[in-house]
Parts: structure tokens; sequence; C-alpha cells
């Protein structure tokens, strides 16, 4: 094959979205397991935002880097070794960085084939949500129905779809937002209560819906803002499952406060741990494709914009002015 001549969004150092630089690059033919792929929609995600911006701890990168972990899109070219695969798939990955691209290479055990059902603008808005919470509700803590479940943000991409599944799995959803014109966005999500966090005492109002008992389970991907008041919420033997950091990380904490609220369990987990083994991958999907395909969840793409606007798309994600998903086009 001819050498493919494409455009990029790259990184060359840490910082705010001014770095974000439009480059053109040329990629050959794809090596030892590898596959070209033509990408048709990316998926835009707060670790996008945290990778940009960190200079050291858990989301530090190497720069010069092109940022995205999510894409769909269709593969051109397959190299050696690649048997499962053929020219004209149509398949998506997550939790591989480079996603800001029209075109890259990519390790062909990363791909799983699109089900005819699923777009590729769904899975590009979908792939990194829809698992994180698939593991969440079913591998952190297995929600169960009579369970009460409290999620934050529950207006956003994961939220929306934590919300929905933790609904049809049986359980009483409590959901924080970060202002009124998102509530609605989260009762139609499966939300029994909503609580504006940024103008409540969350924890007491939680208190209050669950007659003083408090939820099974928090999911809280805000970090430092709501950390403290999520472990308030919580009743004796509750989990708190802090999976993000949208206000930012959350301070050294002691242990023994988990003891103080009522022997609460922490998880700090991470989508890059359940998607190291090729099996791993393949169950997150399976999971993810049944839900869309029987209806359980719908994804709601409030965003679209061309891959030259991402700095456009990184301001809002990072003042939290987005609901949903967003999907830039290449």
């Amino acid at each position: 094959m001819t050498a493919a001549q494409i455009k990029a969004i790259r990184t060359t150092q840490p910082g705010g979205t001014e770095i974000l630089e439009s480059i053109s690059l040329t990629l050959g033919a794809p090596g030892q397991g590898e596959v070209l792929l033509r990408q048709t929609a990316i998926g835009v995600n707060l670790i996008d935002v945290y990778q940009r911006m960190a200079s050291s701890g858990q989301y530090a990168i190497e720069h010069p880097a092109i940022l995205g972990v999510e894409a769909a899109g269709v593969i051109e070219a397959i190299g050696p070794g690649v048997s499962d695969l053929n020219i004209g798939d149509r398949v998506a990955y997550w939790m591989v960085r480079g996603a800001y691209a029209q075109k890259r290479l990519i390790d062909a055990s990363r791909l799983v084939k699109l089900p005819d059902f699923v777009s590729d603008e769904t899975a590009a808005a979908c792939m990194v949500k829809g698992t994180t919470a698939y593991y969440l509700l079913h591998r952190i803590y297995a929600v169960k129905p009579g369970d009460v479940v409290l999620v934050h943000s529950a207006a956003g991409g994961v939220g929306q779809l934590l919300c929905q599944w933790a609904k049809h799995l049986g359980a009483t959803v409590i959901g924080t937002v970060g202002s009124t014109e998102k509530i609605a966005v989260a009762k139609a999500m499966g939300c029994d209560h909503v609580i504006v966090y940024r103008d409540t005492d969350f924890a007491a109002k939680v208190r209050e819906l669950t007659a003083g008992q408090g939820v099974h389970v928090v999911y809280d991907s805000i970090g430092k803002d709501t950390f403290e008041g999520s472990l308030n919420a919580l009743r004796p033997l509750g989990t708190m499952v802090s999976f993000g950091q949208a206000s930012g990380p959350v301070p050294p904490i002691d242990i023994s406060v988990l003891a103080q609220k009522g022997s609460v369990f922490l998880a700090k987990p991470t989508l890059a741990t359940f998607t190291q083994k090729r099996s791993d991958i393949e169950s997150l999907a399976t999971g993810l494709f049944q839900a869309l395909g029987n209806g359980v969840i719908t994804v709601d793409i409030k965003h679209r914009a061309p891959l030259s606007e991402v700095a456009l798309m990184h301001n809002a994600l990072e003042a939290r002015q987005t609901m949903g998903s967003i999907v830039l086009t290449p």
C-alpha cells in the first residue's frame, strides 16, 4: 500500500488547550499484528483532559503525544499475523491512546467488531463510558434489586449510563447534578431522586431520602469536592467507588475514617486494569453490546464537532458544562 497522509491533533507538553496543535503525519503499512484504521468517529473523555494537563502522577504521559483513547472506524489494510479481521470491517477500540487522528495504525488485538445495531458514532460515544458503567455495576459492586445507589454527575456521559443500568438492575437511584438545568436529564435517565449537590448538603439529603440509612454504594467521578460527603452518605458496610476526579484529586486520607463511617469499603478502580487482557476486552464489549441491543441503556450524544475543534470540547468538559457524550468527526 502507499503511505497515508493524515491530520492529527498533538500535544508537545502538558498544559491547557493552547498546547493542542494540528499536524500532518505520514503512516506506513501496518506491521505485525496491526491494522490501518480509517477513523469515522472519535470519543472525548475526561481522561483526555487529565492526560493533557498532568505533569506528574497517575495521568502523566510522555509528550509529544496524540491524545484520545476511543474511536470507531473501518479497516483499510491488514498487517501480517492478523487473521480474525478483514478489510472493510467496522470496529471500535478504547483505552488505546492516539485517537485524535483521521487514520491510525493499531494493534488488532485491541479492536472489537461492531454489531450492525451499533453505529460508529454510538460506539465512539460509549466504549469508554459504557464499559466503565458495566464493570462498576457488575464487578466493583454488583448492584441488585432493592439496593439504593448514589450516582454523582448523573447527567454526564458515564452518569447517564450508570443511572439507566442501575435502574434496570432493580436499584433505587439517587443522582446528583451540578445545576438545576440538568435535573430533567438525570430524571429521564432513571433517577428516582435528583440533588443539586452544589446548592445542598447532599449527604444530609441522602439520609433524609433513605430514612437515615444511607446508600449501599456511591459512584463518585467528581473527586475532591464530593469525597467526604460521599462517605457520609453511605450506610454501614457500604461501598464508596471513586473512579474520577473532575474537581481535582482526593487528598490523602487516614484509613481509620473508613471504620468510623461504619466499616465501609473504598474502591479506586481504573478501566485500564479491566482492559489489560484480550478476554477482558471481549467480556466488557459483550456486556455493553448486549445492554445496547436490549435497550437497557441508550447513549445520549449531546455534543458533536469536527476534530479541529477538540480544544473547544476540552474547555467545555473541563468547565463541566457538558451533558451526555462528545463525538468528534475526523
